[in-house]
């Protein structure tokens, strides 16, 4: 049975990931580089130091990667208070430690927005530890999130709950297994495809799976 849980939190735990689509596409423009949301969108959950050579190139992130990234969080702040937690969050993390589960929260987002969700959703209260793109040398797809929150915990069980491709990516590369949720945008056969061993369709009917079928009775 798992020991730890490790959550994401963008597009996870709150809603947020259209509003990132939209801070990087005004970020883009600033540069005249027009990139269509429904292409940052399937990259949203991706950390910000691949986004850029992903959804256009790497002269792009050669020549603005730094600015871009800065941009982003700029027009980002501009969009931050419209974004809430997802109704279920608090009983999704209320319910996984009455299981008994620590739990981390791990997130592609810089510390500065991290900090804003984690007061948002009281996160500090119910969390064991929280992980920010700041503290690895690679965010997701890369393991190194994941595999950071393993080493912390010493755990030598854990899922990994997320709602992206780059979540369920990220944990096939670490040896952990994926449940997802459809909060983020992505469709049930991409996170499948992604790794997920189950797919929720909300925070609720995921919390209900992991007590049914992961966790071990409170």
């Amino acid at each position: 049975m798992p020991d730890t849980v490790i959550l994401d939190v963008d597009g996870t735990l709150v809603d947020s990931n259209y509003h990132h689509a939209v801070a990087w596409y005004r970020a883009f423009r600033r540069h005249d580089v027009t990139v269509p949301l429904w292409h940052l969108h399937r990259a949203i959950g991706m950390g910000g130091d691949q986004l850029v050579a992903h959804v256009s190139s790497q002269e792009i992130e050669d020549a603005h990667g730094d600015d871009l990234r800065s941009e982003h969080s700029e027009e980002f702040d501009r969009l931050i208070d419209e974004v809430a937690p997802f109704a279920e969050t608090e009983q999704l993390l209320r319910g996984l430690r009455d299981q008994g589960l620590r739990l981390v929260l791990a997130t592609s987002g810089g510390s500065k927005h991290a900090e804003h969700f984690l007061d948002l959703i009281d996160g500090r209260t119910h969390a064991d530890d929280v992980i920010t793109s700041g503290d690895v040398e690679a965010s997701k797809p890369a393991p190194d999130l994941v595999e950071l929150a393993l080493d912390r915990e010493n755990s030598r069980d854990a899922v990994l709950i997320g709602d992206s491709v780059w979540d369920g990516q990220a944990g096939v590369r670490a040896g952990v297994p994926f449940l997802a949720v459809r909060t983020g945008g992505f469709s049930v056969d991409e996170l499948v495809e992604a790794g997920a061993e189950f797919v929720a369709h909300d925070l609720a009917e995921l919390l209900d799976h992991v007590r049914r079928e992961v966790a071990t009775p409170a």
